[in-house]
């Protein structure tokens, strides 16, 4: 479809007026709400699949009033439209967080309330625990010589440990340690973090991962400019996630580990541990920048998993 004929095709399912909210909200998340440009554009998805399933449910683009006039069965109309395109329920939840969020920022702006959102449960979601890397293969993901012979320069490798050895051994998302200014590190045992939401906090840097950091530094071919990112890529440019995700896959192959062994399950690994040592609650909740509690306890249900297993596989009487 060329792009002027997408474009009216578009705008024919989704009313002039609802547009211009839509506009607006999204440029509230960025700027009020500092959201990244992933998630914002996550909402916008979100939002405009809802509003061209009503234009085909209810016979037309829907205005501010139409919205307004919801009702509940309408909103489960469109889970039931998505689920049947195979939407998991994560993904229908997420939609749904995202559409009444809409609403909420429809009613604020004087512009109708959307009761009809408030009305439906969302989806129930099956419990899933996060799974973490046994110690030793956590450990060995920051060994910069573990894929060495594989082409790529030994900065590179370096490179990658340090991220790999951050992920771990601060409990950081790729997120906030692909954000990491050079300034940012000077070598010394605490790092400032910028979290979800720009929410600094700051991490310890232990002896090991500054070290890491440091060696990649020395090695790094690229000059490092105070206020540019810490990592970059081969040519100089910010350092990609999806290349961070390349290099956990080839020490996933070397170590043998499955697909769960994903970037991410080093910050997992990070909490687990964490918590099996002894490790404070609330003060892994300050380390992982979780804004509720109630996200750090559920590494209590993995480490209780865990004694269950190790009593299943070592007590004779089991």
């Amino acid at each position: 479809m060329a792009p002027n004929m997408a474009k009216n095709s578009e705008a024919s399912l989704i009313a002039p007026k609802v547009a211009a909210e839509i506009d607006a909200w999204l440029r509230h998340l960025q700027a009020e709400r500092h959201l990244s440009a992933k998630t914002v554009e996550a909402y916008r998805r979100d939002v405009r699949q809802f509003l061209h399933f009503l234009a085909g449910h209810l016979g037309g683009a829907p205005s501010l009033k139409d919205l307004a006039a919801l009702a509940p069965a309408d909103v489960r109309a469109f889970l039931a439209a998505r689920r049947a395109d195979n939407i998991g329920s994560r993904s229908l939840m997420r939609a749904l967080a995202g559409i009444r969020a809409f609403g909420r920022f429809l009613e604020r702006c004087g512009k109708g309330r959307l009761a009809a959102l408030a009305a439906v449960r969302g989806p129930k979601l099956g419990k899933t625990l996060p799974r973490p890397l046994p110690i030793d293969a956590a450990k060995r993901m920051a060994d910069p010589t573990l894929a060495a012979g594989d082409g790529r320069g030994v900065w590179i490798h370096a490179r990658d440990a340090a991220v790999l050895g951050l992920l771990y051994g601060c409990g950081l998302r790729v997120s906030e340690a692909l954000g990491v200014k050079r300034a940012e590190f000077d070598g010394g045992d605490v790092l400032t973090v910028t979290g979800k939401g720009r929410k600094q906090r700051m991490v310890p840097l232990i002896a090991p991962v500054a070290k890491l950091v440091a060696d990649y530094i020395a090695l790094c071919p690229y000059e490092l400019p105070a206020d540019g990112p810490l990592f970059v890529g081969a040519k100089g440019g910010p350092l990609s996630p999806r290349l961070v995700q390349l290099a956990m896959a080839r020490l996933r192959g070397a170590l043998g580990l499955g697909a769960s062994a994903t970037p991410h399950a080093l910050r997992h690994s990070f909490a687990t541990h964490l918590l099996a040592g002894g490790g404070d609650l609330r003060a892994i909740q300050e380390l992982l920048g979780h804004a509720s509690l109630s996200t750090t306890q559920i590494y209590t249900a993995v480490d209780a998993e865990r004694l269950i297993e190790a009593y299943r596989s070592a007590h004779p009487r089991a």
